[in-house]
């Protein structure tokens, strides 16, 4: 083992009895265990955050299958390539009665038309596509290809999964960092699996760097510092158009409408600390104050757009306490989405049914002409009634009787008339 390879490639592990996580696809009796056990392959996706272990399962699979093993990168490879490979496969199926099995990293970056081309070869057989990704299949891979092929949910390993693989590194002799013999405490490797936050790459290479600045100074044991060196903050996960940037918004709004006034500032602050524009995160705001919270609290909304306004003249990082405040304002104030239902009933009649003419009384009667044809006449002016409200139908009268707004009984919108 080339001892100047990065310590997280010289653990990769060998075949699945090293492989530590995933065990839902590799206990005894998993699918995706069988399969690469039995060399019984089909087209799958391996689909997982990074350092969860996709090319690692790939290289394995590797070793075992009697196919034609290829391997292709999205990121430095064209149509052009693809078709001179699938001729290939073709070739070698024709003559060797092999399929070739291709492995293709980081698949989600080839467009529409290079993921078209494998289409017609994983149809017939000719090659066995596995592809590895980070992002949403169901998002980035085109529906006819991703109908053909399984795919598998690579997770975050978890805290216990990480320790372990640290510790194995720290001891094993020939491929790890046995020879230094250097100590690390449990609650040290803890720390460090913590800050890696499920990536088993993360976490090797950030025990390598500690390493390294330990024997810088002679130390016979890492201390806490030598490991936040390494670490330097913690890794936040999160892409500013992919899963994870979806998922986090989808937490925040569903924490605040759930009243949950610690988690939504604990998802507010993960979307932060990784980079998200605060101006996104305040515009959903806006959204959700009338869209949950509404007439039952209107100041809500003001909350909101003052927020927003904030965001828009100081900037980061200041803003970040405007964007917590109407965080806390919206998960403690009482919900309602009355206001959204009935706006939402309100636009399929709108869109659903004929477009009825607006009545005669309602109508602006700004000429001779349109007064004598009727436009205005009955039109009672609300203000000349005692309640400040006429006896008149301003539906049309196809949808008269129609009632789209049914106030909740929460807060403000509780003291409104039915």
């Amino acid at each position: 083992m080339d001892s100047k390879q990065p310590l997280a490639e010289r653990m990769r592990p060998a075949d699945l009895d090293e492989f530590v996580g995933q065990d839902k696809l590799l206990a005894e009796g998993g699918l995706l265990r069988q399969m690469v056990e039995g060399d019984q392959l089909s087209s799958f996706i391996l689909w997982g955050p990074p350092g969860t272990g996709k090319t690692t399962l790939a290289r394995i699979i590797a070793n075992k299958t009697n196919s034609k093993w290829v391997s292709f990168s999205a990121v430095i490879s064209g149509i052009k390539e693809i078709k001179a490979l699938m001729a290939e496969a073709e070739a070698f199926m024709n003559f060797e009665k092999r399929r070739t099995v291709l492995f293709v990293d980081e698949i989600h970056r080839f467009n529409k038309a290079q993921q078209d081309a494998f289409l017609p070869y994983v149809e017939k057989g000719t090659i066995i596509l596995i592809g590895a990704t980070t992002e949403n299949p169901s998002f980035e891979i085109n529906s006819a290809l991703l109908s053909r092929m399984k795919v598998f949910v690579l997770n975050d390993l978890h805290l216990d999964n990480l320790i372990f693989i640290l510790r194995r590194a720290l001891e094993n002799k020939e491929r790890g960092l046995g020879n230094e013999s250097l100590v690390v405490s449990d609650e040290l490797l803890q720390f460090l699996a913590t800050y890696a936050s499920g990536d088993a790459r993360t976490a090797l290479n950030s025990l390598e760097l500690a390493v390294l600045v330990g024997k810088r100074r002679g130390a016979k044991e890492l201390s806490e510092s030598d490991i936040k060196q390494a670490v330097q903050q913690a890794v936040l996960k999160y892409d500013k158009d992919g899963e994870h940037h979806f998922n986090l918004i989808s937490a925040l709004h569903k924490s605040i409408r759930n009243s949950d006034v610690d988690a939504s500032l604990y998802w507010l602050a993960r979307m932060l600390e990784a980079g998200e524009d605060p101006l996104y995160i305040a515009r959903r705001l806006v959204r959700f104050a009338s869209e949950d919270i509404g007439l039952a609290a209107p100041q809500a909304l003001a909350q909101a757009v003052a927020a927003m306004q904030a965001v828009e003249l100081i900037g980061m990082p200041e803003c970040k306490i405007a964007l917590a405040q109407s965080v806390v304002y919206m998960a403690t104030a009482p919900k309602s989405n009355s206001v959204y239902a009935a706006y939402n009933s309100a636009a399929k009649d709108a869109l659903n049914t004929v477009q009825h003419p607006v009545p005669l009384h309602l109508r602006n009667a700004p000429t001779k002409l349109m007064k004598e044809i009727g436009y205005s006449s009955g039109y009672k002016y609300a203000h000349d009634y005692e309640e400040g409200k006429a006896d008149m139908q301003c539906m049309p009268k196809e949808l008269a009787g129609r009632k789209y707004y049914v106030p909740s009984k929460r807060g403000f919108e509780g003291k409104l008339p039915d």
